[in-house]
């Protein structure tokens, strides 16, 4: 069997978090990953259970997987994806980009700021170097967090000879936590998420 051409091979990225809830932010980081990368398709995927932070008790992940699903209706090669909500326990990145593993692909893994700064701390980390490209994508304006950055990645490469490249899209300040905060004290929403996502909060009653 002859080997396959690289240049043959679909080119899938993987977009994991809370999403609680998605917001426009979310949105531009996963159209800018999807054209800079040249992906073929992008998973969206809402974790069941995040390892690195609390969630809220009444938290119910269909949710927000409904909510995934509305902010990315009818944007081609986008894949909202269930597979940690329906393996359950803590969502860890490794099991997940190890089940979506294929000969033909090629698998890209999107990092925010936060999460390049301490890829290297995550489960089975050594591992996901190996199975993945990572890229990652500025969600602030500091400047200062910009040579730990550099001298992380510095690191990575050193370490793992593996290069993380960054999607350079606008970074959008505000985070879920703070759109959560700002649905409870009664504030407008609906310039920091989807129409469909603000319409679907407010029917809902959430994160009252």
């Amino acid at each position: 069997m002859s080997e396959m051409n690289p240049y043959d091979m679909l080119r899938v990225g993987i977009y994991g978090g809370t999403f609680a809830p998605i917001h426009n932010g979310h949105v531009e980081a996963a159209k800018a990953f999807m054209e800079q990368m040249k992906l073929d398709y992008l998973f969206i995927i809402p974790s069941y259970l995040p390892p690195h932070k609390q969630i809220d008790a009444a938290d119910d992940p269909l949710l927000r997987l409904k909510m995934c699903e509305l902010a990315f209706e009818g944007v081609d090669g986008v894949v909202i994806s269930d597979v940690e909500i329906k393996r359950g326990g803590k969502s860890y990145t490794y099991d997940t980009v190890k089940e979506l593993m294929r000969p033909d692909t090629r698998l890209f893994l999107l990092l925010g700021t936060d999460m390049v700064l301490t890829f290297d701390k995550w489960y089975r980390s050594e591992d996901l170097f190996k199975m993945c490209y990572p890229v990652y994508v500025r969600r602030e304006k500091d400047p200062l967090i910009t040579n730990r950055i550099v001298s992380k990645i510095t690191e990575y490469y050193e370490k793992y000879g593996v290069m993380i490249r960054r999607v350079v899209t606008e970074p959008f300040v505000v985070s879920s936590t703070e759109i959560r905060a700002a649905i409870k004290d009664g504030k407008d929403i609906s310039h920091l998420v989807p129409k469909k996502v603000a319409d679907f909060i407010l029917e809902r009653g959430l994160y009252k």
